[in-house]
């Protein structure tokens, strides 16, 4: 009985043995677990700690131009002009095209302010040359400051000078009545002194080099060089026009422009 005793303690004791390693082994890996999924844990701190910033914004957006103006005709219109009215003559020899109004904002630059009006312009188109009876517009950056006309103003901005004198007279070079052409004008500064009635025919450079160029009431016909527009559109350019603004004509073909 006492052999039988002790072989069963040694059993039990050999039994006991053969379990420990197991055990650790198996608590040994759970640690190993946690070890590892504590340090992911670290590294995911670690990178979050030290993600790049947020990328630094772009420079802005620069100020936008007017369609169709290439550089030069860009760098004629004098920086402190917010208003802008562009006709854009549809080729160099032909009497029609659109004009439309922009503005000039601060830190956004030049927006439409009007949708493309339809315009006549000279009977044989446009010039960078204008000479007196050549039927042509002169091509260019001009201000706009005087305007006036048969009737009453009707709300301009602009120093406005009704007069009989601005009585049309005669027939188009279709044939068209003029009546009413000049019922109201903005005289272009070509070949004009600025501040004055449009009807003031000084020329200082020259006689030869014409004068008299307005923006007026069309009459369903091209002009002998002025540019011309639908009585109701006049009326809302005198009522735009702001000389607080500097406002300009920028006309031309669209070639012409584009330079």
């Amino acid at each position: 009985m006492p052999v039988l005793r002790r072989s069963r303690r040694l059993l039990a004791a050999t039994l006991l043995f053969a379990f420990l390693p197991l055990t650790a082994c198996a608590a040994g890996g759970s640690g190993g677990d946690r070890d590892r999924a504590s340090a992911g844990a670290a590294a995911a701190r670690s990178r979050a700690g030290h993600a790049a910033p947020p990328a630094a914004p772009g420079p802005p957006a620069a100020p936008a131009e007017i369609p169709g103006l290439g550089p030069a005709t860009r760098a004629a219109v004098p920086d402190d002009s917010r208003q802008a009215v562009v006709v854009q003559g549809h080729g160099r020899d032909v009497n029609t095209g659109t004009v439309t109004l922009y503005e000039r904002r601060p830190g956004t630059g030049w927006t439409a302010a009007s949708q493309p009006w339809p315009v006549h312009n000279g009977v044989r188109g446009w010039t960078d040359h204008h000479v007196q009876g050549d039927l042509r517009s002169p091509i260019g950056v001009f201000g706009l400051t005087d305007a006036g006309g048969l009737l009453p103003d009707p709300g301009a901005k602009l120093p406005y000078d009704q007069d009989t004198g601005f009585t049309a007279t005669g027939s188009g070079s279709l044939g068209e009545p003029l009546e009413g052409s000049f019922d109201y004008v903005v005289a272009i500064n070509y070949n004009r002194v600025p501040g004055t009635t449009p009807l003031d025919w000084t020329r200082p450079l020259g006689e030869e080099r014409g004068g008299g160029i307005w923006i007026h009431v069309d009459h369903d016909g091209p002009t002998q060089g002025c540019v011309s527009l639908t009585r109701a559109h006049m009326r809302e350019l005198l009522r735009w026009l702001d000389p607080a603004h500097r406002p300009v004509v920028v006309m031309g073909d669209v070639r012409s422009l584009g330079r």
